[in-house]
This record gives C-alpha cells, sequence and structure tokens, in this order.
C-alpha cells in the first residue's frame, strides 16, 4: 500500500468575494487530496453549497464562485479518503440543519473510536448518511444543543471523541476552529484585509497575500463571529504529538506547518543524512518532487552534487492519491521520465523521502540498471515506517509495510541497491525544532492515543458496508 493523503481546510470569514477566496486556497493545497472538493458560503440567512469528484478546478466554474455560493463566509475542503469509500455522498463540507441551525463541517484526521461511537448513536436513533468518521461529530453535537450553545455542543462532541481532528464548523453566522487535545493535524490562523482566513498550510494564505498569524494550539477552540476572534482551550492538556510526515512528505515545501518551515526543515534531513551514511558517488538524484530538498541537503553537506536525472510530468498527479490500484499502476509508469545520457556508467546516490512498500522504488531503480546505472545506493529521510497509522495516514496495514518485515539488508536486496541508509529516529528529530512534539508511532508503534483492535480502515468500512 502506497502512502495516502488526508484532507487539506480552508475557510474565510468577513469577505465580499469569499467562495472564490476558497476556490483559490483550496487550490494551493491540492496536494493534501485529489479526490473530491467542495465549498459551502453562508450569505447572511441560509447557507450554500457545491461540491463535486475530482480537482479544484473540475469542481468549479465561475457560475459556481460568481453567482451561486454567495455570502461573505465560506468554507472549503479537499479530500482523500482515511475512512469512507470514494463517493460523492462522502466529499465535505458535510452540511447539515436542523431546527433554525444550519452547520457545515469540514474535518482532516481520522477517529480511533468511530465503530464504538457510531454503534451507540445508531441504537438510540442517529441516522448516518455517510460512511466517513467526520459525520461522528454532526451526531454529537446535535446531541448537546439543547444543553446550551453550539460552542458548549462542540466542546461536549470533542469530549467523546478520540484521535486526529482540525475541525472547520460554519454554523449560521459563526465560524468554529478545533485541534485535537494532541495536535496530530496542522491548522493555521492568517488575516487578509479585514478578513480571518484559516487553512491547514501557510502556501493558501501566500496565493492570496494573506498575512500568517500563528498555528491553533492544540486543544484550541477558535471562534470567529461578528469580526470578534475569542480562543477556548477544551478538555484536560495533553502532550502535543504532531504529525512528523507533514514535514518529512506531505506539505508543501514553501509552507510553514506546526510554525516551522518545511523547506529548512527537509534540507536539514539531507544534511542528516549525509553525515550518519557518507556515501561513495558521482552524483546525489532526487525522485520529484518531494525528495528535491532533502537532496539538496545532501549535496550541499556531501559536496556531491545535484543532477536531476528524472524529469517530472507534472500533468500526472501523485500517484498514491489514485483511489485504484490499477491506475496507480499506470501513473507510476508516466509520472517521470529519466534523463538517460546521465545514467550510463553512473555511481547514483537516490535521496528520498521514505520507502513504504518498495515496490515503487524497486521498479524504478530497475528502470536505472537497464539505462545502464553502474551502482545504486539510496538514502531515505525517515526512519523506517514498520506500524500502520490510525491517525489519517493510509498506513493501514502493517503487512504491507516492507520494513515491519524485513530488515534493512533484506530491504536493500529486494529494491536491488548497493547500500541503503534510513535517516535515525534522532537523527530525524534533530532537523526540526520542536523536539519532543511529535508522533513517531508509524516508527516506534507508540501510540499517543490508545487504537481499539476494531478502530482499523477495513474493520470500519467493511462493518459499515454491512449496514448499507
Amino acid at each position: 500500500m502506497s502512502k495516502k493523503e488526508y484532507c487539506g481546510l480552508f475557510a474565510i470569514y468577513n469577505h465580499e468575494e469569499a467562495a472564490r477566496m476558497a476556490y483559490f486556497g483550496l487550490y494551493a493545497q491540492q496536494h493534501r487530496g485529489q479526490e473530491s472538493a467542495g465549498i459551502v458560503t453562508w450569505d447572511g440567512e441560509k447557507i450554500r453549497e457545491h461540491k463535486g469528484m475530482g480537482l479544484v478546478p473540475d469542481v468549479f466554474t465561475e457560475r459556481h464562485l460568481g453567482k451561486e455560493l454567495k455570502g461573505r463566509i465560506a468554507v472549503g475542503h479537499v479530500r482523500y479518503s482515511t475512512t469512507g469509500a470514494s463517493l460523492i455522498r462522502n466529499a465535505q463540507p458535510f452540511l447539515v440543519r436542523f431546527g433554525n441551525i444550519q452547520m457545515a463541517i469540514a474535518h482532516n484526521g481520522n477517529l480511533v473510536n468511530t465503530l464504538e461511537l457510531r454503534r451507540e448513536l445508531e441504537s438510540t436513533g442517529s441516522i448516518f448518511q455517510t460512511t466517513m468518521d467526520s459525520e461522528i461529530f454532526v451526531h454529537l453535537i446535535a446531541r448537546h444543543l439543547h444543553n446550551g450553545g453550539v460552542e458548549q455542543a462542540i466542546a461536549k462532541a470533542c469530549e467523546r471523541v478520540r484521535g486526529a481532528y482540525s475541525l472547520l464548523i460554519l454554523v449560521n453566522n459563526k465560524l468554529i476552529a478545533v485541534r485535537d487535545p494532541n495536535g496530530f493535524r496542522p491548522l493555521a490562523l492568517g488575516r487578509v484585509q479585514d478578513a480571518h482566513v484559516l487553512a491547514s498550510e501557510t502556501c493558501a494564505f501566500d496565493l492570496l497575500e494573506a498575512e500568517y498569524i500563528r498555528p491553533l494550539e492544540p486543544g484550541e477552540m477558535l471562534v470567529i463571529e461578528n469580526k470578534c476572534v475569542r480562543s477556548v482551550t477544551l478538555g484536560d492538556p495533553a502532550p502535543t504529538r504532531q504529525c512528523i510526515f507533514e514535514h518529512i512528505y506531505f506539505a508543501r515545501p514553501d509552507s510553514t506547518v506546526f510554525g516551522e518551515v518545511v523547506y529548512e526543515n527537509r534540507k536539514r534531513m539531507g544534511q542528516i543524512l549525509a553525515r550518519e551514511a557518507p556515501v561513495d558517488a558521482d552524483f546525489v538524484m532526487p525522485f520529484p518532487d518531494s525528495g528535491i530538498y532533502a537532496a539538496v541537503g545532501f549535496g550541499q553537506e556531501s559536496g556531491l552534487p545535484l543532477e536531476m536525472c528524472m524529469i517530472r510530468n507534472h500533468y500526472v498527479g501523485r500517484t498514491f492519491i489514485q483511489p485504484s490500484q490499477t491506475m496507480r499502476d499506470f501513473s507510476t509508469r508516466i509520472k517521470i521520465n529519466p534523463v538517460r545520457n546521465m545514467i550510463k556508467g553512473k555511481r547514483i546516490c537516490i535521496v528520498d523521502d521514505s520507502i513504504v512498500r518498495g515496490t515503487t522504488i524497486r521498479s524504478r531503480v530497475k528502470k536505472l540498471r537497464e539505462l545502464g546505472a553502474r551502482e545504486v545506493h539510496m538514502r531515505v529521510c525517515c526512519p523506517p515506517i514498520r506500524f500502520p497509522c490510525f491517525y489519517g495516514i493510509d498506513f493501514s496495514s502493517k503487512g504491507e509495510l516492507i520494513a515491519a518485515n524485513n530488515t534493512v539488508d533484506e530491504i536493500a536486496r529486494f529494491i536491488g541497491l548497493e547500500s541503503l541508509h534510513y535517516i535515525s529516529v534522532e537523527g530525524l528529530l534533530s532537523s526540526v525544532q520542536a523536539k519532543d512534539a511529535w508522533c513517531l508511532a508509524c516508527f516506534n508503534g507508540e501510540y499517543p492515543v490508545a487504537v481499539p483492535p476494531e478502530s482499523g480502515k477495513a474493520c470500519l468500512e467493511n462493518e459499515i458496508a454491512l449496514s448499507w
């Protein structure tokens, strides 16, 4: 199984072109999900929505942005499924109405007690419209609305769920943002003119020329209403456990995520790799795009030249985002193409972000051999992935993780390498600023939030499918 992206969030409050701003905010975060996209707006009287399957430019037209999605508040979402099938009904934001309240919710992350809560809610009359764990929040919020306002209801809902979540919730004229107590998923606050903006990554702010203010804190609920911003801390304090894969792979290099610059951290990973595992090679070569910045650091530290021997076709999406294995295999073949004359007779050191199953890199190394490479070495800027992730990245099957079942030497032989070295956990942590604020469960199996045996994606989807 390849890595799968999760979701990207964007919201803007008090802007005359809120829908158009949301469109560009999602466009900047398209790398976070290419399966579906949606925007919901509030025009002062009612919520309006448009969602669809596919890329942001394919889902929205000028008619949607200029005429239909009216209002000064907008919430947007791009998605790849971590739980829930690839269906239009699972596209977000998820929109509901009860009484005089109209609410839209967009979620990035993954809950580990979805089955438990879904069974409980269904047994007391809740009817689910999707297979998403995100819908759990809607039903829990609805249960508590009669005991207080919407903010109290959201706080009560967050007390019941366990796992990873960054939320954007539009409730009539109020915009609410929430991060889980461990802070697994990113969410940042910005400002453009008189409007407040929120996004998973700051690259969305850059496109809109918005000022980056700060990341939301773990366990923080931010409420924006009538140009006033209030911050509330939810629940008991918990250890901060941010997803370090944002900096290894997922986030755009021009983003600031969890308050740290992605580009700088990736370059440091490469520099540390060069110190941990020097190599006698003719040049360093990344596979675009995720390995480029670590390769820059590796080349600078080692003194080896950096060569771009693989050229990416930018009209092909990230291979792991495609929802079918058939499409993924096809995309892998056309995604990058070698500069043949650079490879023959050379000793090459590949620098890449990670190895999950090993099948993709094996086929690429085989191609380098066919083109006449004399030696192929590899340096990887994350430790071996040995354990599945239950917080929103689809490392969901330990049996398919090559490092869970093989030694480094065995992996090197499988791929066809002269040498292979992964960055150490200590080296990885020295490449980021915060030293004790990261989730490392996919490397060491130490899960910050306890994971029930039934919390795996396959288990969840199998049970939900039986009820549909």
